[in-house]
């Protein structure tokens, strides 16, 4: 398997489990800092490697009128004050190639959106800074189809591709998780990260917004770890329900420390026994 490296952090093979954390969109400077400040401690205090996430623009989201972020030159200088100030690689998402080049001058991590996991051009330039490139498998894919992400990214030279799992279309305004996919993509020889708070939304249920069931985040990462993934992804906030993005399925920032030993605890089991 490829193992992924950034600064001491390992992802893939029997390396520890990693956390991606971090909101849904940087709010303010302030939050993003503080969130980012609160999810590194807890993970040195656990001994977790941490990546922070945040997006700067959310341009897929349900209605015209949802909030996407400060934009990509505010977002990206808060980006770099985060990396800089809490010393943490960071992560965010594009949604068109013109972004890349001047995300990928901050960003450790490329994220393509589910959505758009698929587009060739955006996928092929994204692996070409030769930043690590996270690819959110879409909803409407089966694991194995994976495979066709996989060798487009690998196309341009860069082996530094990780597959995130965030469940399947299951009816209207549903997803559901199907574990056999962690081993099935992790075959492929490519570490797969498990994005609970996303496998937990309801795809725009609320009408103009997506709605979300966290209650059930801690369960499907517990058996995603128990599956063998290489890290897990949550959504985090210090005030979940007024989150401006995605907060139905987002957790709170204090509720991390006791999921997270639990993960790391399993982790551990699974690991001893290879």
């Amino acid at each position: 398997m490829n193992v992924v490296k950034i600064n001491d952090i390992l992802i893939g093979n029997d390396n520890p489990i990693v956390l991606i954390a971090g909101p849904c969109v940087i709010e303010t400077e302030d939050m993003a800092i503080d969130i980012a400040i609160k999810l590194k401690a807890i993970a040195d205090k656990i001994g977790i490697k941490y990546i922070y996430k945040a997006s700067y623009d959310k341009a897929n989201r349900s209605s015209v009128k949802s909030f996407r972020g400060p934009g990509i030159d505010k977002g990206v200088e808060i980006l770099k004050k985060v990396k800089e100030t809490v010393k943490v690689p960071v992560l965010t998402d594009v949604h068109c190639r013109s972004d890349i080049d001047k995300v990928a001058e901050v960003a450790d991590i490329i994220q393509i959106p589910a959505f758009l996991c698929r587009q060739t051009d955006l996928l092929v330039k994204a692996s070409s800074t030769g930043r690590i490139v996270n690819v959110k498998k879409g909803q409407f894919l089966a694991p194995w189809d994976v495979k066709n992400i996989i060798d487009k990214c690998l196309s341009t030279g860069n082996e530094k591709v990780i597959i995130t799992e965030r469940g399947a279309s299951f009816g209207y305004n549903n997803l559901v998780n199907d574990m056999r996919a962690l081993p099935i993509i992790r075959s492929m020889g490519i570490p797969v990260i498990f994005d609970a708070t996303h496998s937990v939304q309801l795809p725009g249920a609320k009408g103009s917004s997506s709605g979300g069931e966290r209650k059930f985040v801690k369960f499907l990462s517990r058996s995603a770890v128990a599956a063998g993934c290489d890290g897990v992804f949550f959504e985090c906030h210090t005030d979940p329900d007024k989150a401006l993005c995605d907060g139905q399925n987002s957790l709170s920032v204090w509720e991390m420390t006791g999921i997270l030993k639990q993960l790391m605890a399993i982790d551990n089991i699974v690991k001893s026994e290879k």
